[in-house]
């Protein structure tokens, strides 16, 4: 059997990220795929680049006109309420840890029939993701959080600039050292939580481009269980830690108001502000590229950033690395024509579970 991928527009705002390259699509079609590509004027990819490459192209948002043994590629969720889930689907969903309008998702899927292979929990057999785009979502949290830190120092947040896309690292670097030159304090505090992750590793390597050395926590920095008063005496604070079950908050409202506080900037990286799982319970709805940052309601002036498709601000770089890590179990889902790989076959398991 041939394997059938459809790969969708998005319909998120600001999104310009793909999870196909047109080099990986190339690849798959090597391997006896048939792939049909949306047109999205919003890609950071061209459309030609994928007709070069031998991809059927079709309209934006027709995915659901698809035969249904096309297994649907995306990104992000699905926003369209006219739509029927009867096809296989491949994207971040935000279905299963109790998310605000998850069990309306999760009811449609059942009542059309489809099967939701959500992103987040294609995993391997050591039960660690396939694909990630932690990286590049530490990696650009840890941008704008110093960004805004600098910046903070002689603007107020009103006049702080909404998030863009950039087509080159080297441009969100030399925007953030503008900043840092008009700055009186060049060298802030920073804690990351996470710190071994994808996420704080990528949170790490934005600091070492400022010659910034954070203070680095991870399982056994946390695993005695918070709140956590140090995270006061740093001027910025990074959330990179992957939350699988509830714990006790890293920081809530009155550890915050408890003694003087240092904390300037709290960039949320893992952003599930309206998940039961979240450990920072100061706020309960992501922050836009419009307005990144929200003032959080205390006595100290402390800002929050949670905008949760951060590497879309790096689309190229956040694309062709999740793409690449991606690729191999697509070309097993390829070559065994149909028959599930093991991360399919896992994220299968976690659906099954949570429809039931």
């Amino acid at each position: 059997m041939t394997v059938k991928i459809w790969l969708r527009s998005e319909t998120k705002e600001k999104e310009r990220r793909t999870p196909l390259t047109p080099k990986n699509a190339k690849l798959l079609i090597e391997n006896g795929a048939h792939i049909v590509v949306e047109d999205d004027p919003h890609r950071i990819f061209p459309i030609k680049d994928y007709i070069d490459v031998g991809c059927e192209i079709a309209p934006p948002h027709s995915w659901s006109q698809a035969p249904k043994d096309f297994f649907i590629l995306g990104l992000k969720e699905i926003t369209d309420e006219d739509v029927t889930f009867q096809h296989n689907h491949i994207y971040f969903a935000h279905v299963f840890k109790g998310q605000e309008g998850s069990e309306k998702i999760l009811k449609r899927y059942q009542e059309d029939g489809g099967t939701l292979f959500d992103l987040e929990y294609l995993t391997d057999e050591n039960n660690r993701r396939v694909a990630a785009f932690g990286h590049w979502a530490g990696y650009a949290g840890a941008a704008f959080a110093l960004d805004r830190f600098y910046h903070k120092q002689y603007e107020t947040l009103e006049n702080y600039p909404p998030l863009k896309s950039y087509d080159k690292i080297s441009e969100l670097l030399t925007s953030i050292q503008l900043k840092r030159e008009k700055a009186p304090i060049k060298n802030p505090k920073v804690i990351i939580i996470g710190a071994l992750g994808r996420c704080g590793n990528g949170a790490a390597q934005l600091l070492k481009e400022f010659q910034i050395t954070a203070t680095s926590w991870d399982y056994q920095e946390t695993k005695a269980g918070g709140p956590f008063l140090e995270i006061k005496d740093h001027d910025i604070f990074i959330n990179a830690a992957l939350i699988t079950k509830k714990i006790p908050p890293f920081l809530d409202e009155s550890t915050l108001l408890k003694g003087t506080n240092k904390l300037k900037i709290i960039a949320d990286v893992s952003c599930d502000p309206n998940s039961n799982l979240n450990p920072i319970p100061l706020y309960s709805q992501s922050t836009t590229w419009d307005r990144p940052f929200l003032q959080l309601d205390n006595k100290y002036s402390l800002e929050i950033l949670s905008v949760d498709n951060l590497p879309s601000t790096l689309p190229k770089e956040s694309s062709e690395d999740f793409s690449d890590q991606l690729f191999s179990t697509l070309e097993s889902l390829v070559k065994k024509k149909g028959s599930l790989p093991l991360p399919f076959q896992n994220a299968k398991n976690v659906f099954i579970s949570k429809i039931k």
